[in-house]
């Protein structure tokens, strides 16, 4: 894990999206609203309890952990050279990130994101067999091979701390935890 003066602690945001279908990916919006302890307005997979589809079914009290999802626009080009071609709101992230290193993020990591809105991270999001239904062998290309770093370069998931509008063009701010650089678990 790396310390945490080596992360960067300010990007941008270079694209949002939102589905109300529980559908892979997500269409790119001008705009979205977080809402705290939410989600994103209008999303499949806002809400206070899980709704992720396979953990709804089995767990339908389960507090919903994975309110947002983010990535780093970074992962795309990374992709690109492997071949694929995958874009802003394709892996069915809400918010596309330029500049900060997300997987590496520590537990509890705030993002300040547009004029006052603030997630707070609670896991990696962890590939599942719905991305190589998307893109045949993108999988693979997800999994770290590293033994050091995150398992996953897939994004992160995170819950709404407080509300407020996102776009594209917004600062995306790094507010690491005080207390622990605990690497996030995988959700």
């Amino acid at each position: 894990m790396p310390q945490a003066n080596h992360l960067s602690l300010e990007g941008k945001v270079v694209a949002v999206a939102a589905d109300r279908g529980h559908r892979f990916s997500k269409r790119v919006q001008e705009r979205i609203v977080l809402v705290a302890g939410h989600g994103v307005e209008g999303d499949a997979h806002a809400g206070p309890f899980v709704r992720h589809r396979y953990l709804a079914r089995r767990r339908p009290r389960l507090p919903n952990l994975r309110q947002v999802h983010l990535i780093p626009s970074e992962l795309f080009a990374n992709l690109g050279k492997a071949g694929f071609s995958v874009a802003a709101g394709d892996l069915g992230e809400n918010i596309t990130t330029v500049g900060l290193d997300l997987e590496r993020m520590p537990l509890g990591t705030l993002i300040e994101l547009g004029p006052t809105a603030i997630v707070e991270l609670t896991g990696l999001r962890m590939p599942c067999i719905l991305i190589d239904r998307f893109r045949p062998g993108l999988k693979r290309q997800v999994l770290s091979s590293a033994e050091t770093g995150p398992p996953f370069k897939s994004g992160v998931l995170g819950l709404v701390r407080a509300g407020g509008p996102v776009a594209a063009g917004d600062v995306a701010r790094i507010r690491l935890p005080s207390s622990s650089l605990r690497a996030l678990p995988a959700l």
